[in-house]
């Protein structure tokens, strides 16, 4: 009775929910007179609170998947579940409502406002979202900024910081509106070896923290630093764990 007890209380713990779920998803781009099948019927589960790598040579497929994950592109065909919530009928204004309030970006160029000080960056996807109390966001983005180790930095500009240290206020920018997903392209790529250990380092705890990390990376070290590796070939999933 104990062993039954314990083993349904196991099976329970690991029936993880899924945020996403594609279903047969194709890409397709017309090239003169020919058709680019950038994706051809991508089926993928990504669970709540994971932390996810997508790898594959250049030309495969994964910077499509990821624009796909991040509502930046449509799909041809197949079908996208997020939350449960079949998007295929979304108009454009919903679509970038989800963009703005569930899914942060990190990219690997950073993707800072140069002008603008890191406060004034991290605050920046909050002036598209609708009903915002502008003192809580400050104040979430300044507790943000301390949580990435910068806040000696909070008035400095992007020229005047180092490439780790933009990157990590670029991280408190996905993170600011708490969103769902996290997508993060490439994040360590413009990085060197100690500061791209310090990024993974916060991507780690973020994850532990329960966010949702969805990384595309070419580098195998880096990928390993996440839970599962998705290997993507000439627009398909070739391997998955």
């Amino acid at each position: 009775m104990v062993m039954m007890l314990f083993l349904v209380l196991r099976q329970n713990n690991t029936n993880m929910e899924s945020l996403i779920k594609l279903e047969g998803v194709k890409k397709e781009y017309p090239q003169g007179e020919t058709i680019v099948r950038a994706l051809q019927g991508i089926d993928l589960t990504i669970e709540k609170g994971t932390f996810s790598a997508i790898m594959g040579p250049s030309g495969c497929g994964k910077s499509t998947l990821m624009h796909m994950l991040g509502f930046l592109d449509r799909p041809t065909d197949g079908a996208y579940f997020f939350k449960g919530r079949d998007t295929r009928g979304f108009g454009e204004d919903e679509l970038a409502a989800i963009r703005n309030r569930d899914v942060g970006f990190i990219f690997q160029s950073f993707n800072l406002l140069p002008r603008t000080t890191v406060l004034e960056n991290v605050l920046l996807p909050t002036a598209y979202a609708t009903g915002v109390d502008i003192a809580k966001a400050k104040e979430r983005a300044l507790m943000l900024i301390d949580r990435v180790k910068l806040s000696h930095r909070v008035n400095a500009r992007p020229n005047q910081m180092s490439g780790g240290e933009q990157q990590r206020a670029a991280i408190a920018r996905a993170l600011i509106n708490d969103p769902a997903l996290v997508l993060a392209d490439e994040p360590t790529g413009n990085l060197d070896s100690k500061t791209s250990d310090e990024v993974m380092n916060l991507l780690v705890e973020l994850n532990r923290e329960g966010h949702t990390i969805v990384m595309v990376t070419h580098e195998d070290d880096i990928a390993r630093r996440a839970q599962r590796i998705i290997r993507v070939k000439d627009g398909r999933i070739i391997g998955s764990g």
